[in-house]
């Protein structure tokens, strides 16, 4: 792997100075020829500073991911010093009947484009750039060195990979195959989990806390979970004590797996009722009366050009919602695409309360759970945001 030099235009280093680990092709003068995509990278400014060192896809519209902002070698000892950084912080904070967390949080961790969570005695990798895919023998050994009894399997097959110029690459890198479904705890509270085939990395980890959540507030009440996937939202519920819990969910692999999901914990057929339907089909048709709604989609916006046609979905589904809730309701509502933020969130959730004629207030906004850290430096990293609303 080779190390090449990286001239900025003029004017474009302030961002780079403030620590942001996204340079653009935009920003960028010239770089030394004979490189190649996964290649090192030393940054300087047109007056020739030395602003950093990341890896380079030229391929890519984010050109240089930086690695850090001094001049240090990166190596096995530099991607170790990362790696054991993130795993003393979790070891810190993971609560007590909890084996299954992101390890690993790219930018979040300060090793963009890779990801690491863990299942059980079971470890899924996703390398999603260019860059970081160079280093994948090098971050598997040291994952070995670290957690030599688990296996390690391999879940490269974002879209992100795509865009990096990388083909898509699943399967296991150390250890055994894994089976259909591992059986994982999340606060004493168990969940099958499918690495291979499941969305994302087989589990939704990032809403652990707002999971908790509901468990507190559910007992006795009418529970209705939007885009349930495999009921981690319903389990909760249904653990809380909700008098009845209604799951929606379009996929039917993801119903099977959330009905097991209540066997597991002991919870009978009666609580759980599932609807394998689509969620804005059963919101305008359903006349049930739910003392809380949940509404945690997947991203409607995985683009700026998109940001309209997904903030007019948010809307409707939360317009939908307001409408069903009694006063007194509780509405649980989330986005996770990144360029919907904070603000435009709440303003989202503003105009559909507006178009319901329903006074509605914020009880709690949440965010990550702390093991998807975000860094201050890179705000676009906070993708997740929900808010916990009381209609009155």
């Amino acid at each position: 792997m080779k190390t090449v030099q990286c001239i900025l235009q003029k004017g474009k280093e302030r961002p780079v100075k403030n620590r942001h680990p996204w340079i653009f092709s935009g920003a960028i003068d010239r770089i030394e020829e004979g490189f190649e995509a996964g290649d090192l990278v030393r940054v300087f400014s047109e007056h020739d500073q030395f602003l950093g060192i990341g890896y380079l896809n030229p391929d890519s519209q984010i050109v240089v991911r930086m690695l850090a902002f001094e001049d240090v070698a990166i190596d096995e000892a530099f991607f170790e010093a990362k790696i054991v950084q993130a795993i003393e912080m979790r070891k810190k904070l993971i609560p007590p009947g909890t084996n299954a967390y992101r390890l690993i949080h790219s930018e979040g961790d300060f090793l963009s484009g890779l990801t690491v969570d863990i299942y059980g005695d079971f470890l899924v990798v996703e390398f999603n750039t260019a860059g970081i895919d160079a280093w994948k023998p090098v971050i598997v050994k040291i994952l070995r060195k670290y957690f030599p009894a688990f296996s390690i399997f391999e879940r490269s097959d974002s879209d992100l990979r795509k865009w990096e110029g990388l083909k898509r690459s699943v399967g296991v890198l150390a250890g055994s195959e894994p089976p259909a479904a591992i059986e994982i705890l999340e606060n004493g509270i168990k969940f099958g989990v499918d690495i291979e085939g499941g969305q994302k990395t087989g589990f939704f980890l990032d809403q652990r806390e707002s999971r908790a959540v509901v468990r507190d507030l559910s007992a006795g009440k009418r529970v209705l979970n939007c885009f349930a996937y495999t009921g981690g939202f319903s389990v909760y519920a249904a653990k809380g004590g909700a008098k009845e819990v209604v799951s929606v969910e379009s996929s039917e692999p993801a119903v099977a797996m959330g009905r097991k999901n209540f066997e597991r914990n002991g919870i009978g057929a009666e609580h759980g009722v599932w609807a394998q339907t689509d969620v804005f089909d059963y919101l305008r048709a359903t006349k049930k009366e739910f003392d809380m709604i949940i509404l945690d989609p997947p991203a409607f916006c995985k683009n700026k050009n998109q940001v309209q046609d997904a903030a007019r979905g948010y809307k409707d589904i939360n317009l939908q919602a307001l409408r069903q809730l009694p006063k007194g309701g509780l509405l649980f509502t989330f986005s996770c695409s990144s360029y919907i933020t904070p603000d435009l969130f709440q303003k989202i959730i503003f105009g559909a309360a507006s178009d319901a004629k329903r006074d509605v207030r914020i009880l709690k906004k949440t965010s990550h759970a702390f093991d998807h850290p975000i860094n201050i430096y890179h705000p676009e990293g906070e993708y997740l945001k929900g808010l916990l609303c009381e209609v009155l």
